[in-house]
């Protein structure tokens, strides 16, 4: 039996795949729990417009995380912090970043943080931001004693 798969399913496929399954386990586990549906010339057509509207989101939301990685790389976002002979009392977090580019009208989670691991010398650093599947943008971070 081919199924289509409505969902990731572990050890079998991604959501889309089509698969070859044993007729009960298809009929049994994967359409009853509504993971699959029968392979039909119906099914594939709803599947190729999902696909293409997929694709299109994609297309989109790449576009957007372009056009603030451009924006980002423009940006430096200072820190007073303070500091004896060069060294940082405490250190600047990822939450830290976030915050700044929050109030800066910029919303990045800071899990997408990469680079920013704890800042604890004064000068300047590199933060890398993952916005997007392989669109990583760059901010400066400079810390400057208080």
């Amino acid at each position: 039996m081919r199924v289509i798969l409505l969902s990731d399913v572990p050890k079998l496929g991604k959501k889309g795949d089509i698969k070859t399954v044993a007729d009960g386990h298809g009929r049994n586990y994967l359409i009853a729990r509504g993971l699959a549906v029968m392979e039909s010339e119906a099914s594939r057509k709803v599947l190729d417009k999902q696909k293409e509207e997929a694709d299109k989101l994609d297309a989109k939301k790449r576009a957007e995380a372009l056009k603030l990685k451009e924006l980002l790389e423009t940006r430096s976002y200072e820190f007073k912090v303070k500091a004896k002979e060069g060294r940082v009392s405490g250190s600047i977090s990822t939450k830290q970043i976030e915050e700044k580019l929050k109030a800066d009208g910029i919303e990045i989670d800071k899990r997408k943080i990469k680079d920013g691991g704890p800042l604890n010398e004064l000068g300047t650093y590199d933060v890398k931001i993952e916005l997007y599947k392989d669109v990583i943008g760059t901010i400066k971070v400079i810390l400057v004693e208080e």
